[in-house]
């Protein structure tokens, strides 16, 4: 029975480990799809991304815990899969580039510290929540054009870029949070 459980919770693990590797992959095709006009195969594989990355959070939680390297390795997946269409939008001049140059800083500051920690240091609630809006704004910024009419869509662009803003605030605060805590400066 104990044999039965550890294989199942070996199993789910890997699963995890598997979907966490498709997420780190998935930024080339993204951008070269997004670059290339093929924006409904952009838009269903930045879907894709957000949808393994809730299946592995899932199956890691099923399996008691994650992996060493999944927790280690599942937040880099995360910033490579969302900042790929990030870069195309700066280019577009949807976003500013200053927005991206704060979010990749504060993501390689966390990031580096999480990596020090055997199992990648806890995600903040207010990070959960930039995670989540950032999706959601780069889903609705990247709306296909073929998927309605011209207004439909640049609503749905306009709802996105909205929320750009929130999700940068919620970058901004969680980063400095995450810095005055782990300052030597800050007693709290």
């Amino acid at each position: 029975m104990v044999e039965h459980q550890l294989k199942k919770t070996v199993n789910l693990r890997n699963l995890a480990n598997s979907l966490t590797l498709f997420r780190m992959f998935v930024g080339l095709p993204i951008i070269i799809s997004l670059s290339n006009g093929l924006f409904s195969i952009s838009w269903l594989l930045i879907l894709l991304t957000g949808i393994t990355d809730m299946a592995d959070g899932f199956l890691a939680r099923k399996a008691g815990g994650g992996s060493t390297w999944g927790a280690r390795f599942d937040p880099l997946a995360d910033k490579i899969s969302l900042i790929a269409p990030l870069i195309f939008l700066v280019r577009n001049f949807s976003i500013p580039i200053w927005s991206l140059w704060l979010l990749i800083s504060r993501e390689l500051i966390i990031s580096s510290w999480r990596s020090t920690k055997e199992k990648g240091g806890p995600a903040s609630i207010e990070g959960k929540i930039k995670t989540i809006l950032i999706f959601l704004s780069i889903l609705f910024m990247t709306w296909p054009p073929s998927w309605g009419s011209e207004s439909q869509v640049l609503i749905y662009q306009r709802i996105g870029y909205i929320l750009y803003w929130p999700a940068l605030f919620f970058t901004a605060y969680s980063g400095i949070r995450y810095l005055m805590k782990r300052s030597t400066f800050y007693p709290g």
